[in-house]
């Protein structure tokens, strides 16, 4: 093969990965601590230079006041309505075998039963649980206006008797920093935006949240972090996403609710600014 050729087939490397590969292996160190795992870069601050476009994968709502972006999981939903029609056949029997009469040898299985049923319906209730009541897309409110942003965090759990509780995390924009990682997990593949809140004046990192879950190519992450910042500094940015079309994910009612006071303030501008 000539040195001017290039390699076709499994073994050509694209241009982009080969970009991100070096990208990731001549990093530096991180300048915020403690470190995030899997750090790869940190993001330029909100003030300086955007090395990348601002850009927007997806979006649900960008006005003069507020913007709201969804943040989705590579989870394929339709798994869970899978599984919740699996395990409801065992339920059925199981439950159908408690009507049939028992001889004095069954008395000792019936502690077994119980404790299978107990399993049997726990699964089917986690998996309901997912299928129904998991908000899709997570949101993150910018209200350039205020100048804070408003992260809404639904904390899952694998034991489906307790609350799955919804949590609203509200930070000053100014102290906002933007941090990239590298995922390996079987389900999450790819690049990751974090946002990393610091303690105001210092690199002490006191709290973090994803920004963008796993894609392929870091250019998409830095044209969003760099549409945020353009966007709260009041800069022209493009108000049309990448993607309009979200990951199927179907449920029979919205899943994402915002508190009352906290969808006004985010909404809005503060009292001192209205007319």
């Amino acid at each position: 093969m000539k040195n001017n050729q290039r390699p076709d087939g499994p073994w050509r490397i694209e241009p982009e990965t080969l970009e991100a590969a070096l990208e990731t292996e001549f990093a530096g160190r991180p300048a915020l601590t403690p470190a995030l795992k899997n750090w790869v870069e940190d993001l330029p601050g909100q003030n300086e230079k955007q090395q990348t476009a601002p850009r927007l994968t997806w979006v649900n709502e960008i006005n003069d006041i507020w913007m709201e972006i969804p943040r989705f999981e590579n989870i394929l939903w339709w798994g869970a309505w899978v599984l919740v029609i699996a395990v409801l056949i065992p339920i059925i029997m199981i439950s159908f075998s408690f009507f049939q009469p028992f001889v004095y040898s069954d008395i000792l299985f019936i502690p077994i039963i119980l404790g299978f049923f107990l399993i049997i319906c726990s699964l089917f209730l986690v998996n309901l649980k997912m299928a129904l009541f998991v908000p899709r897309g997570t949101p993150i409110r910018f209200n350039r206006h205020r100048q804070k942003i408003y992260v809404y965090e639904y904390q899952r759990k694998w034991n489906p008797w307790v609350r799955w509780p919804t949590t609203i995390k509200v930070f000053d924009w100014a102290d906002v920093h933007a941090q990239m990682t590298r995922e390996t997990g079987r389900y999450d593949q790819g690049y990751r935006l974090y946002g990393v809140v610091c303690q105001p004046g210092t690199s002490e990192i006191i709290d973090s949240f994803v920004l963008s879950g796993a894609v392929g190519h870091p250019k998409l992450l830095r044209g969003l972090w760099s549409h945020c910042c353009h966007y709260m500094q009041a800069k022209p940015v493009p108000t049309a996403p990448l993607l309009t079309k979200a990951p199927a994910s179907w449920t029979p009612f919205n899943t994402v609710r915002w508190p009352a006071d906290i969808d006004r303030e985010s909404t809005t501008v503060p009292d001192s600014q209205q007319a």
